[in-house]
């Protein structure tokens, strides 16, 4: 969306979910393709994700802090509280965090799986963001579009204006892994909405 469409109008919350990590790993750096120490690579679609952090003036929000985290290529987060039998990629870091420079940041991981949620509910897709600036705090999470499961989440389909949180997947730059996708994902933080965890 361009940048004057995004002023003044904050990108919708949502909940954070069962699975924020309980422990943090000791990897927790912007590539969630490797585990540092270990040989392998995640499985599934790489995917870099990337956005501006903005405020309601549009204006690009330095050294914010913007966390992710996420179910592998399987639907399966690494956290004790996930009972999905579906496989736990000992490749997959499932969560990351970095700073803003200049307002933008830039993960690289794989396209998360879906999962069951409960009865008759299966979870999209997506992918979890707590985004801190130095006066306010946004929790969300970010959607595939064209996944048919979007519509029926019992999450999205109540959120005003959630075709903000749903991204296209785009062919990669040159300067990217070949074969990879890109996520282009801009976030527009509220105004002195600040939480402390």
């Amino acid at each position: 969306m361009p940048e004057g469409q995004l002023a003044g109008r904050p990108t919708p919350e949502q909940m954070q979910g069962p699975f924020y990590p309980v422990a943090k790993p000791d990897d927790r750096d912007a590539d969630l393709t490797r585990v540092k120490g270990k040989p392998g690579r995640a499985q599934g679609q790489v995917v870099y994700v990337t956005g501006r952090i903005l405020d309601l003036d549009g204006s690009p929000v330095s050294g914010a802090r913007v966390e992710i985290w996420q179910a592998n290529a399987f639907g399966r987060y690494t956290h004790p509280s996930d009972t999905n039998l579906a496989p736990i990629d000992p490749n997959f870091q499932g969560y990351g965090v970095q700073t803003t420079d200049g307002g933008v940041y830039r993960f690289k991981t794989v396209k998360p799986g879906s999962y069951p949620a409960g009865t008759g509910w299966t979870r999209p897709p997506h992918i979890h963001f707590i985004v801190t600036g130095a006066s306010s705090q946004l929790t969300t999470q970010m959607y595939f579009d064209g996944e048919p499961l979007n519509a029926s989440d019992l999450l999205l389909k109540d959120t005003p204006d959630k075709e903000r949180l749903i991204v296209k997947l785009t062919p990669p730059p040159a300067d990217a892994e070949p074969g990879s996708l890109i996520a282009q994902f801009d976030i527009v933080l509220p105004q002195g909405k600040l939480k402390f965890k």
